[in-house]
C-alpha cells in the first residue's frame, strides 16, 4: 500500500488484492486470515432464515468464523468465477458467480454476488457483499418462491414469507 502524491490517499496494489481474493475464492483460511484488518467490518446481504450466513460480522474472528464454519456448514464452494474486477485507490469491487454443492443434500448451486471491498493500513477493512439473494434463496430451499399468492401491502409492495 502506498500513498499517491500530494495526497493522504491511500493506494492498494493491484496484484496485493488480486492476491487477497484469490485466498478468498479458494477458501485458503489461513492465507485469507493475513489480509484482513483486525476491526475489519464484513456484510453479507441476504436472508438470514434461509441463508444462516448471511449478515453483517465485525472483527477478524468472526469473519474468519463466517469463512471458516458458518459459510461451510451450508455450502462446499466449487467455484468462484471473476467476471469483472475493479481497483482504485484503496478500494475495489468484484462481480463473481458463485458455484457451490449444498451440504445438506448436494444440489449444485449457482448465484451472482457483488463484492465492494476497502482496505487500511494495508489489510482489508470493510467487505459489502450483495448477492441475487432471491435467486440464491430459491436455490437454497430447492424450490421457487411463489410471490403470486403473497398479499399486496399498503404501500404496493409484496411481502415475501
Amino acid at each position: 500500500m502506498t500513498l499517491n502524491p500530494g495526497t493522504a490517499e491511500q493506494v492498494v496494489d493491484r496484484a496485493f488484492v488480486e492476491a487477497y481474493f484469490n485466498a478468498f475464492a479458494a477458501r485458503d483460511t489461513e492465507t485469507f486470515a493475513t489480509y484482513l484488518h483486525d476491526n475489519v467490518r464484513w456484510m453479507i446481504s441476504g436472508p438470514i432464515d434461509v441463508i444462516p450466513y448471511c449478515g453483517v460480522h465485525h472483527g477478524k474472528a468472526a469473519v474468519i468464523d463466517v469463512m471458516a464454519r458458518r459459510a461451510r456448514s451450508v455450502l462446499g464452494v466449487t467455484h468462484i468465477a471473476r467476471e469483472q474486477f475493479l481497483i482504485q485507490g484503496n478500494q475495489g469491487a468484484a462481480l463473481t458467480r458463485l458455484t457451490a454443492q449444498m451440504r445438506a443434500d448436494g444440489r449444485t448451486i449457482s448465484y451472482r454476488i457483488a463484492n465492494f471491498f476497502r482496505f487500511e493500513d494495508g489489510r482489508l477493512i470493510e467487505n459489502v457483499s450483495l448477492m441475487d439473494s432471491f435467486d440464491a434463496a430459491e436455490q437454497v430451499l430447492g424450490h421457487v418462491i411463489d410471490v403470486d399468492d403473497a398479499p399486496p401491502l399498503a404501500n404496493g409492495n409484496i411481502a415475501i414469507v
